[in-house]
This record gives structure tokens, sequence and C-alpha cells, in this order.
């Protein structure tokens, strides 16, 4: 059976680098692996709508979290078939940013903690309504939010791309940050593996080709 994998963190966490050192590390134990970028800008309406609500366009609608979340939703269920599909071709697809993001994010935004309203909200929408498929793993990359603003400031400079609402908000990526950790503890949806920003990428890669063995998957 194949693997869905979604690692977790803050803007400016490391996530994309830390995914493509696993990627080669598994493909040279000879697995099939895909990956998939949540939101989708420049691919999707809804994430495209998100994003530049996040930059001050639309009105209002950023000061909604049910209507922010919703379309972060959307691009979800729009990659439902493209997602589906990967999981047919791959031993393993590991997802940059998935549900737990909304969940955390918009829990962060309300502040409430892992027990509150919008947190079943957004496990009822995505995985029930939209009927998305539920990971096999999720691993939250746990780098501290002084960091992470840091490299999202960088970035900014090194590719013209301003911060947006949710990253120029120091308290929101703090309370996100505990958001994430209150899922882990609570294995929401499924196993949880907090990771250190200095993690080796070959260590993942073993735990990630391990969970393929464990699932009857051999390596290729």
């Amino acid at each position: 059976m194949p693997a869905l994998v979604a690692l977790e963190g803050l803007d400016g966490a490391g996530k994309r680098t830390l995914v493509g050192h696993v990627v080669t590390h598994l493909a040279d134990r000879g697995l099939r692996v895909a990956t998939l970028d949540f939101p989708r800008y420049g691919r999707s309406v809804h994430a495209d709508l998100a994003s530049e609500a996040l930059s001050g366009a639309h009105g209002d609608l950023a000061s909604s979290v049910n209507a922010m979340a919703l379309l972060f939703a959307l691009d979800r269920a729009d990659a439902a078939v493209d997602l589906r599909l990967l999981l047919a071709e791959h031993d393993i697809v590991i997802l940059d940013r998935y549900v737990a993001s909304n969940a955390a994010y918009n829990a962060a935004r309300l502040h409430q903690d892992v027990d509150g309203e919008v947190v079943t909200w957004v496990r009822e929408l995505e995985f029930e309504r939209f009927a998305l498929p539920v990971p096999d793993l999720q691993l939250y990359l746990d780098t501290p939010v002084t960091l992470a603003e840091l490299r999202a400031r960088a970035r900014e400079a090194d590719e013209d791309r301003p911060l947006d609402a949710y990253e120029r908000d120091s308290a929101l990526q703090v309370r996100t940050r505990e958001l994430y950790l209150q899922l882990a503890e609570r294995a929401w949806m499924s196993p949880w593996r907090v990771l250190d920003p200095a993690v080796d990428p070959g260590a993942v890669a073993d735990v990630l080709a391990l969970s393929c063995e464990q699932d009857g998957t051999p390596g290729r």
C-alpha cells in the first residue's frame, strides 16, 4: 500500500528544503516518490484568492476565519483526484502542508486550542465532507518561531515576494506552533512525529521507508 505523508510547519520552517533531501534519499533506495505542495498557488483559483486576500485584496475576506479556511480546503478538494492518482502510481507521496495546517492556523487565529470548534469543523469539512485521504503519517518540523521568521524575511528579499498577513503576525505564528504541538500530542487523525529543525533527512527517509515496508510495499 502507498504511504501518504504530510509535512507541517510554520512559514519559513524549512519544509521545502527537507522534502527535497528526503526525496533524494528515498529515490536512492529505489522507492517511487511524489510530492505535492499546498496551497497550490498559481494552479488553483481558490489558493490564489486566499493569497490575494492575505495581501489585502477582496475587501474583508481575510478577516473571516471560516472563509479563508474554506478557500484552502477547496484547493485541496480540487486536488483530490490528482492526489489519488499519485498514490496509485507511487510508493510514497509527501505533502508540503495538508489539512492540519488549516486546523492549526485557524484555531490559532481564533485563540482556540485543539479541542476548539474550528479544529472539529476542519476535520468534518475536509476529511468527511470532501472525503480527502487521511495521511498515514504526519510530521511537524518544529523550527523556532524566531528562526522561521528570519527565513521567511530572507525569502521575501530573495524572491521579491512580500510577506502575507499570516507571515507578518509573530503572535499568530507562536500560537500556531502551540496548536501544531497539541495536534501532534493528540495524534490527530494519524500518528505524528515532531522533528528537530536540524534533523538528518536520511533519518526521516528511514522512517518513511520503514512505513512502506510495514505496509507491504517493497523497495524497487
